[in-house]
């Protein structure tokens, strides 16, 4: 059940995808000829208006294709007024933003429907004390952290933006048997690994969350919408720096997943509980905008590199050096897929 459910999520964040292209086109008078998702041999077509919605047998993936549009054979060209290569620079990128936009479209509405419905968060409470820590013989385990200088504390990913942000020393309110107390706390410089497993200094005052969850509702509107758009930027950020640190060597490319590996986190995810499974959606969809806005080509990312070379030098790139490379964008892809299903296969053998 829990494969099935992997399944449709990826379908639907494909067909939410191909959508934003879709309705973008639709927007700027393109006619879109074939809508598919998945790859090769169709299953299953149905004509609507002047498009052909089909289910193909490859799942893992999808496409629209357009008038005057062939990502496998770009010499093809057509001008007629509803065709894609007749209309401006900035006209095609508007369709070529479609499809990434609508997915990090999603994750906001994903993250802003779990604000209304509860956020499950790590509680405040300190659990275990690192020993010579800054903490040790002031703070108790089981001590709710109420206040950090003029940062109120609701969850615990709340400290560490106060104690990053915070001068030094740190003034805390603490509950202690329901009463509440007030501490000076002077946190040490330490090295610790960071979420890429970087060694880096931060201030730390060496405690660790108990494991206590909390649920917490953001039934204001504005505050929601405010988290929503937070959480958004918070994770594209971390995505781009993601890329950074494989390409810049700092992180293995032991690191990158395939379709093999999303499938089973996504199957894993489903038996926690809706929550759970609707945050690794939003974090997929948000993957799967950013990573078609790299500047590859084959992906939307290179294409608007085309148009904006044809915005600024006034004239489309030289047709042999976009097929180059196109072919080389393939190669691109085509690696890095190979590379996520090897990851995958070594995983599934190792256990892991």
């Amino acid at each position: 059940m829990g494969i099935i459910t992997a399944i449709l999520i990826l379908s639907f964040l494909i067909f939410f995808h191909e959508l934003g292209h879709f309705l973008i086109a639709r927007a700027v008078g393109v006619k879109v000829e074939v809508f598919s998702i998945g790859f090769g041999k169709k299953l299953f077509c149905k004509q609507f208006g002047t498009t052909n919605w089909c289910l193909s047998s490859i799942p893992l993936g999808g496409y629209v294709q357009m008038k005057g549009q062939d990502d496998l054979n770009p010499t093809i060209k057509n001008y007629d007024e509803d065709s894609y290569m007749s209309k401006t620079p900035l006209q095609k990128i508007a369709i070529l933003l479609g499809g990434p936009g609508f997915n990090i479209l999603l994750a906001f509405l994903i993250y802003l429907f779990i604000s209304f419905y509860g956020w499950t968060k790590l509680a405040p409470n300190v659990g275990q004390i690192l020993a010579n820590s800054a903490a040790v013989n002031i703070l108790q385990k089981n001590d709710l952290i109420v206040k950090i200088d003029n940062y109120k504390i609701t969850t615990w990913d709340d400290i560490k933006k106060a104690v990053d942000n915070s001068p030094i020393p740190l003034h805390l309110v603490i509950k202690r048997n329901n009463k509440l107390m007030k501490f000076d706390i002077t946190p040490k410089i330490m090295t610790t690994k960071n979420i890429f497993g970087e060694n880096v200094k931060r201030k730390l005052i060496g405690i660790s969350p108990s494991g206590k969850l909390i649920i917490i509702h953001y039934h204001d509107p504005l505050t929601a919408l405010k988290v929503s758009f937070d959480e958004t930027i918070s994770q594209s950020v971390l995505i781009f720096k993601s890329f950074e640190k494989l390409i810049t060597g700092a992180i293995g490319l032991n690191n990158v997943s395939g379709p093999v590996t999303i499938v089973k986190v996504t199957s894993d995810a489903a038996h926690y509980g809706i929550v759970p499974l609707l945050l690794l959606t939003a974090l997929i969809s948000v993957n799967l905008g950013i990573l078609n806005l790299l500047p590859i080509p084959a992906l939307d990312g290179g294409h608007i590199m085309f148009n904006l070379y044809e915005l600024i030098a006034r004239k489309p790139i030289n047709e042999a050096i976009m097929i180059k490379l196109t072919i080389a964008g393939w190669g691109i892809l085509g690696s890095l897929m190979f590379l996520g299903l090897f990851n995958d296969m070594v995983r599934l053998t190792s256990g892991s």
